[in-house]
């Protein structure tokens, strides 16, 4: 695995970067890429960035050894009038991650992963959502990192895991 890349906090100013890692967790399909706008704009993602860090807020990015971000994992504490696809609760922190496709493979998402399980924990939250399309291959690293299927849809799935 390699290790050429370290962890720091998401600030406010990473709101563009945070996009461009939620077009890329919505674009992961091969061939199946949405112009940025039209993933920003969708009343499925924009919730996941809109007003972007609000007290509830937090996250982490991966950036390479020049201190280019490469990666993102972030989460937002969603009201039950306006959930997001991976909601579970008033209280459950939904889970965004992103990696540049240059840097997959390298160990960048498994580190953004445990990292934002164990910040959420540390801001007090026992347990953190995502929601998953059935065939992207992120559900792997998924399992392998704690979290289990608590809702099945049609073509995703809502995992969460304990953040202890």
């Amino acid at each position: 695995m390699y290790r050429d890349f370290s962890l720091r906090r998401a600030a406010q100013a990473d709101a563009m970067f945070l996009g461009d890692m939620l077009v890329e967790a919505a674009n992961w399909r091969a061939g199946g890429v949405r112009p940025r706008h039209e993933v920003l704009t969708s009343a499925d993602h924009r919730r996941y960035l809109a007003g972007w860090k609000r007290m509830a807020d937090d996250g982490l990015v991966a950036t390479a050894s020049d201190d280019v971000p490469v990666g993102a994992a972030w989460y937002r504490v969603l009201p039950q009038d306006a959930p997001g696809f991976g909601f579970i609760g008033v209280a459950v922190p939904e889970l965004i991650i992103g990696v540049h496709p240059l840097w997959r493979a390298r160990g960048v998402g498994r580190s953004l992963l445990r990292g934002i399980v164990h910040l959420a924990g540390s801001q007090g939250h026992a347990r953190i959502s995502l929601s998953v399309e059935r065939d992207n291959f992120a559900r792997n690293l998924y399992r392998a990192e704690g979290f289990a299927v608590v809702r099945e849809g049609e073509s995703r799935d809502t995992m969460a895991r304990g953040t202890a």
